[in-house]
């Protein structure tokens, strides 16, 4: 009898495994339903500290944390929430923004100029006039929207104070910045957009800072010289609005300062200066801790990004954090029992955890839990916090629990009802060493029928900016990479030592030398797939776009003994050709560094090319220009190359789901058929 249970018990598994299905064209891009995944709730934030805000039916509930139960969101005094009203500022406004105490509206009209909107008279109020064609006051130049402030603020260089008593605001000159022509081809004649675009070495944008007074329009401007050569970061202000902490960095990006600035005066009192010998980055973010006497503020001079506690006359108390491991945010300031909720890369430099430490750097405690990666939103008074965690296994789940990282409930799981009937590709992590000592972090996803005694195409996916990896232990689904995966492609990313596994320790090889570690790194991880029996060495590709167009044209140039095919996509082909934030951070200018310019170009190896080589490209890209990719080609038809290039005329940078984003994609799928599968296309997925 028990002979029979187990062998009915081996059958049973057997047929469950049996059943396992692949995907079919429809169920992967035509949406034919086939229950794999649902989705989780979605929270917004928390409305206090015991309730969390949920949407569902287009409706925004408040969650009691104790009961689960919810009702219906209402601020005080009875309104919903809605979206600010762009029409109050008028036709050519942009970025409108309400003060703290909701009286007034600041903006920016046609890029130019400032202006306020007092609510409670309905009156406006213009704060700037010299704005030009060059000149914009409170709306950032191009570099600094780019490379300094970030793209989410859509240009927006003004910042209200806490007791909505001033504003203060970046003025750009871009006068003596160089122009680079961008074409256009439409129409009969054309037509050409000038773009202020300074490059390695060119001059900056020339930037002021200034403290509007809301209630008298006294103006006054931040004690610096307004032609120096140097960079202003975003600003914070303090808590009681007495000062407005400024960042301010050399033009050679080696020194970060942390300044006051006092809005009656504009003097300067300098808080905090760091000097690395390679960079230093922007602070996102400066935590005030509520007792008014401290702040927190991150640095990776030590080699990792760490926490460290000050006063606020800017003098260090001590550090909160320390260790071979970075720390990837703030979540809470607990003034009141002395504690800081802080999320970090630790057990594991490819998941992110939540812990909880003293400010004096004591009593360290992870408060999440198992082998997963978590996204955590923790309640304005630090009882609750809410974790999606997932690894490459499993499907994300919502959680929600204690202070103390005890679990209340379960509020979610995307693992869907049909999730098990079908065959998903098997996906893990493996750390592949380097020569001296780094474990590189390599995520696969094999082919979905994989045989082990059986070598496969393989295609790698990178970014590879510095700081700035892209293999994580979390669940990550994308129905083409399943299709791919049934076709029997072998699909890789990679992590270098600069990318931000390895803190700045890692990030210090890539100083004046860009694309030498990338290289190496790639090419290690290759030949250890190569070597495990997983990679065909006649069909290794790779691709990526921007920093990742110029690290595939790198590989099938620089790298040419070991990568054979490459789709590069609006890539930096030399670095003389990008920006100057950016580029000089890592390299200094070419003035300074002329070998390290000419070692990091892909055109000084472009007579090594011998694999194929796809280069793809925008004609309006107004951040990597196409002139990076014109002067490859130039140099490869000279050299006698073999090569393709894709044109996509009108296209900025990156294409996204337009008609040319489909398009791309469809010729991607092209190349990987001709080149490596060596199989028919199939016309039912891609048209």
């Amino acid at each position: 009898m028990r002979f029979k249970l187990l062998l009915f018990f081996l059958l049973s598994i057997g047929i469950g495994y049996a059943q396992k299905q692949p995907f079919t064209p429809a169920q992967l891009f035509k949406n034919e339903k086939t229950n794999l995944l649902q989705a989780l709730p979605t929270i917004r934030d928390w409305a206090d500290d015991s309730h969390y805000l949920l949407v569902k039916n287009e409706k925004e509930y408040s969650v009691d944390v104790k009961t689960g139960q919810g009702s219906e969101f209402r601020l005080k005094g009875g309104w919903t929430i809605h979206p600010p009203m762009s029409a109050l500022t008028g036709e050519g406004g942009q970025n409108p923004t309400f003060s703290p105490d909701g009286k007034w509206l600041a903006f920016t009209r046609d890029s130019k100029n400032l202006y306020l909107k007092d609510l409670t008279q309905y009156q406006e109020k213009q704060l700037t006039t010299d704005g030009s064609e060059t000149v914009y006051n409170g709306y950032a130049a191009w570099l600094y929207w780019e490379e300094v402030l970030g793209r989410n603020t859509q240009h927006k260089a003004f910042w209200w104070s806490p007791d909505s008593k001033y504003l203060a605001f970046m003025r750009f000159d871009e006068t003596r910045v160089p122009v680079f022509p961008i074409a256009g081809a439409t129409g009969q004649h054309g037509y050409l957009e000038r773009q202020r675009y300074p490059k390695p070495g060119d001059p900056n944008p020339l930037v002021k800072m200034a403290i509007v007074e809301v209630a008298t329009g006294k103006m006054v401007w931040a004690d610096y010289d307004a032609n120096a050569d140097h960079y202003f970061g975003t600003p914070f202000w303090t808590p009681d609005s007495k000062a407005l902490w400024m960042q301010w960095k050399s033009r050679g990006q080696d020194t970060l300062k942390l300044v006051a600035i006092h809005p009656e005066t504009g003097n300067k009192t300098e808080l905090v200066s760091e000097t690395q010998k390679t960079w230093v980055d922007w602070l996102s973010d400066v935590h005030f801790v509520k007792d008014g006497k401290h702040f927190i503020r991150m640095s990776d001079e030590s080699g990792w990004m760490h926490l460290y506690l000050h006063t606020m006359d800017g003098k260090l108390k001590n550090p909160i954090t320390s260790g071979n491991y970075t720390v990837t945010g703030v979540s809470h300031v607990d003034a009141k029992n002395g504690l800081v909720y802080f999320t970090a890369r630790k057990e594991n430099s490819a998941r992110i955890d939540l812990y909880k430490v003293k400010l004096d750097g004591k009593g360290l405690q992870r408060l999440t839990f198992g082998e997963f990666s978590h996204q955590v939103q923790v309640s304005p008074g630090g009882s609750y916090f809410i974790t999606t965690y997932s690894n490459l296994q499993t499907p994300a789940k919502m959680a929600l629990l204690d202070k103390n990282g005890k679990l209340i409930r379960e509020l979610g799981d995307a693992k869907g009802t049909g999730f098990d009937k079908f065959t998903v590709a098997r996906t893990e992590l493996v750390r592949v060493p380097t020569a001296d000592g780094f474990q590189l972090p390599v995520v696969i996803k094999y082919p979905a029928n994989y045989d082990p005694g059986k070598r496969y195409p393989v295609m790698i996916s990178i970014y590879g900016g510095p700081n700035a990896g892209r293999v994580y232990d979390r669940w990550s689904y994308s129905p083409q990479e399943q299709w791919y995966a049934q076709e029997g492609l072998l699909q890789v990313g990679i992590d270098h030592r600069g990318s931000g596994h390895f803190g700045k320790v890692g990030q210090n090889f890539m100083h004046r030398n860009l694309g030498k570690w990338e290289m190496e790194d790639y090419q290690t991880a290759v030949k250890w797939l190569v070597d495990k029996g997983l990679a065909d060495p006649k069909k290794v590709a790779i691709t990526g776009g921007s920093y990742g167009g110029y690290v595939t044209a790198l590989a099938l140039t620089r790298g040419a003994d070991v990568f054979t095919h490459g789709i590069a996509n609006f890539g930096v082909m030399d670095w003389q050709l990008y920006d100057t934030e950016y580029t000089e951070r890592f390299m200094d200018t070419p003035a300074e560094n002329p070998e390290g310019y000419k070692e990091s170009s892909v055109l000084t190896y472009a007579d090594r090319l011998k694999g194929t080589l796809r280069i793809v490209h925008g004609t309006m890209d107004d951040n990597v220009h196409m002139q990076n990719s014109i002067q490859l080609v130039d140099q490869l038809e000279n050299l006698g190359k073999h090569f393709e290039f894709m044109v996509y005329p009108g296209a900025r940078h990156g294409f996204g789901t337009t008609a040319k984003g489909k398009h791309a994609q469809a010729e991607t799928a092209r190349f990987i058929y001709r080149y490596l599968l060596e199989k028919p296309f199939p016309t039912e997925v891609w048209p």
